[in-house]
């Protein structure tokens, strides 16, 4: 039954709906399995449309934005992934600065404001991963957050319902908010932004991509940091004296050019990866007493 109601689904957002999608097309780590179908809404309305099916015929949902901070097991998520990703970008300026649907990336949200004469995004311009994603994880980066620029949030229940989240309810903390883990889908971001010469802006930008570029492993398939920072420690470092820089399990290895990272050096499997994971946090436990939190997202089932 379960696959006649996916055709069906499919059916009814030809353009949207993949069945049997491959999670791999989908992550930075290009990992995963199948999801039972991926919907790529191509805007607000749709995604309500996908979103009304989905909860009229009982279809489990998992949400994600663009896949950089995801880790799908090798067996695939059992629902309908639904990708709010660049699909879903229009940008509208406002008195405040701007309004952005969820699915821009952060670097494409912040070259469109440096344009518009807007400053307060120059942090996100190198972070891989979309609006929507960087709010539910309060990105940041160079001393800049999220929570610094998001004057309020329109999410989606599941049943496609709008709610009104302004900043002070969002209770951001560190690589949080109050949107986590809740079933609802944020769509559309308001953002408090200042006046700002470009060219300040362009030279920030450029400082911190270099920064980023000299310091971590952006030619190879990842998920950027996997571990939060310890209070008043860094992951990388610690895994760093630790003595775990290029160690390696299956096509997964602790990154020669920054600790935090984990890379998919070539046919790693997710296990590859989540084995790695375990190892780190077990040696970084036994030397220092300190437990490593992730900050990737593991879902999914295993092969």
């Amino acid at each position: 039954m379960t696959n006649e109601i996916l055709e069906q689904l499919q059916a009814e957002f030809p353009h949207a709906v993949r069945l049997g999608e491959l999670m791999q097309n989908h992550t930075s780590f290009r990992l995963g399995g199948p999801a039972l179908a991926l919907a790529i809404p191509n805007s607000i309305d749709e995604l309500k449309g996908i979103l009304a099916f989905c909860q009229e015929q009982q279809l489990p949902l998992f949400v994600m934005g663009n896949g950089s901070n995801l880790l799908v097991r090798d067996g695939g998520i059992r629902a309908v992934v639904v990708k709010i990703s660049g699909a879903m970008s229009t940008v509208v300026l406002t008195e405040q600065g701007m309004e952005a649907e969820a699915g821009i990336s952060l670097s494409a949200l912040a070259h469109t404001a440096v344009e518009a004469g807007l400053g307060g995004l120059e942090f996100a311009a190198g972070i891989p991963g979309s609006l929507g994603g960087g709010v539910i994880m309060n990105a940041g980066a160079y001393g800049g957050e999220m929570k610094d620029v998001v004057a309020h949030v329109i999410a989606l229940d599941y049943r496609g319902q709008e709610h009104r989240f302004d900043n002070e309810q969002l209770h951001f903390g560190y690589r949080k908010c109050a949107l986590q883990g809740q079933d609802l889908i944020v769509a559309q971001v308001g953002l408090r932004l200042r006046e700002q010469d470009p060219a300040i802006s362009r030279a920030l930008i450029i400082d911190y991509n270099e920064r980023r570029r000299s310091k971590q492993p952006l030619h190879l398939p990842s998920a950027g940091s996997v571990f939060k920072r310890p209070p008043g420690q860094f992951a990388g470092q610690l895994i760093e004296q630790a003595g775990l820089k290029g160690k390696r399990i299956g096509g997964a290895e602790v990154s020669s050019l920054h600790a935090g990272f984990i890379v998919n050096v070539g046919r790693a499997t997710a296990k590859d990866v989540e084995d790695l994971i375990r190892h780190v946090q077990q040696v970084v436990a036994d030397k220092f007493g300190v437990h490593l939190e992730t900050e990737l997202r593991i879902v999914g089932e295993e092969a």
